[in-house]
């Protein structure tokens, strides 16, 4: 069999300088490699054959250049080594000028800041394990370029059943969308209504700035919707809004849940004026004390969008997000979403329908729900002498808020600083145009920290507190 170079298992780039007699040429582009230290010492070169056929020269003229710089001393050759780079020292590259590198940033030892679950959680052995069955079973499109934009039909099918039976959705694989997460879903959602000539969606009054800011930067106003303890006034919803996004479950910060009159109103509202709701549902599998708050999406399939991810049940770096949408809207949906394959890839798409359907995801689910009611009954705990501050929004999710006496919310998480502890304040979520009265408060996101870390954070913020 002809040896090639395609085989020798390696790749040596030679400059063979124009000009120059083909062996001239070698013998200086190899002399010089082996100068320079860009072929090491004991570096073995290809036979005299494979390089011929790789340059397109003729063998002799490999075997003399080799023999030449043998005898030069710049290589070796033995009877079944080969022929190698002679051992020589090497002589040091020109030193570049020093980069000037920013001093490592170190973050906070200890956080309560809220949106994340414990990452140290994410059931490693258990998703490796239906990594490797669903890979198994794929079959050979899943590796290639998508084909269908809504996402892989296995993980839809499997979303379909999991929503249907454990959130009270109304959920058909033909309608749900996957994507990168639920920014990336209200971005699609943004496009879409301004494509409907929508110009405003309303907002609860405490909402995320960055959701907000998607929203404007689509082109969209927002509302902010007056909030208590009853959730979002929906009864305020207008004609001028076009959409309106809510967080019903357990909303976020204040961790209320929206009031089935409430929740009635806001159906009202969309069936009258043809507005669409956008229930953004992030940790709708915990709840503690009450009994499950299903989605406001089976009350009208037709006139709200229903989004979740697997970014609190799971982890956030999955980045995989799910729509629910109405039948009406897939097309203008898919339109938005364009030729951009924004989604995990296939095989974790594959591998969260295996978790899924083997009733992993439930078991998972479970353990979490179990691991962050002690870590809010703890929290509870430790704050109940504290007749200062006032603990609420705990009845499910993964945040409790901690009201503070006037004027002291600014200061405490300064002071939180010193004990080495990140806070987030409530005044954070505020909407710039929201009429409702100013509130002191933190938001501690009691999944944020690892198992390891809980005990010091506690203590960290029990240090901190008045």
């Amino acid at each position: 069999m002809t040896e090639s170079w395609a085989t020798f298992g390696a790749d040596l780039h030679l400059d063979l300088s124009a000009g120059r007699g083909l062996r001239a040429g070698l013998t200086e582009a190899l002399r010089e490699a082996a100068r320079s230290g860009r072929l090491a010492p004991g570096t073995r070169l290809p036979s005299s054959r494979s390089l011929a056929v790789d340059l397109g020269i003729a063998r002799n003229t490999v075997a003399e250049a080799y023999g030449e710089l043998v005898a030069e001393g710049w290589l070796t050759a033995r009877h079944g080594s080969g022929t190698r780079v002679a051992e020589r020292a090497v002589p040091r590259r020109p030193a570049r000028a020093a980069r000037v590198r920013p001093p490592a940033r170190r973050g906070p030892a200890y956080s309560f800041v809220p949106g994340s679950p414990d990452l140290g959680g994410f059931p490693r052995t258990a998703w490796s394990a239906a990594a490797r069955k669903a890979l198994a079973a794929a079959p050979n499109d899943a590796f290639g370029y998508a084909v269908d934009a809504r996402g892989r039909i296995e993980l839809r099918e499997a979303l379909a059943g999991y929503l249907a039976r454990a959130r009270g959705v109304d959920a058909d694989p033909d309608r749900i969308v996957l994507c990168a997460g639920f920014a990336h879903g209200l971005t699609l959602l943004a496009r879409t209504l301004r494509a409907r000539r929508v110009r405003e969606v309303a907002v609860e009054g405490w909402s995320l700035d960055v959701h907000r800011d998607l929203l404007t930067g689509a082109g969209l106003r927002t509302r902010p919707l007056w909030l208590d303890g009853a959730g979002a006034r929906t009864e305020d919803l207008t004609a001028a809004s076009g959409a309106v996004l809510l967080t019903p479950a357990h909303q976020f910060p204040t961790g209320v849940a929206l009031t089935p009159g409430r929740r009635a109103a806001a159906v009202d509202w969309a069936r009258t004026t043809g507005g669409l709701i956008l229930e953004d549902d992030y940790d709708g599998e915990f709840r503690y004390d009450r009994q499950p708050v299903g989605a406001l999406q089976g009350l009208d399939p037709d006139r709200v969008v229903y989004l979740g991810t697997a970014s609190k049940s799971l982890a956030p770096g999955l980045r995989t997000g799910w729509m629910v949408v109405p039948a009406g809207l897939v097309d203008e949906v898919l339109a938005a979403k364009g030729h951009t394959d924004w989604m995990s890839g296939a095989p974790d798409q594959l591998t969260l329908a295996e978790f899924i359907r083997s009733g992993a995801y439930d078991r998972h689910v479970r353990s979490m729900r179990l691991r962050y009611r002690r870590r809010r009954d703890a929290l509870v705990e430790a704050l109940a002498p504290r007749t200062a501050v006032t603990v609420s929004g705990i009845a499910a999710g993964l945040h409790a808020v901690l009201d503070l006496p006037a004027g002291t919310e600014r200061p405490l998480i300064q002071a939180a600083a010193w004990h080495d502890l990140a806070l987030e304040g409530l005044s954070r979520f505020r909407h710039p145009d929201s009429a409702m009265p100013a509130r002191d408060a933190l938001v501690l996101g009691y999944g944020t920290p690892s198992e390891s870390a809980w005990s010091g954070a506690l203590a960290a913020l029990e240090a901190t507190l008045p």
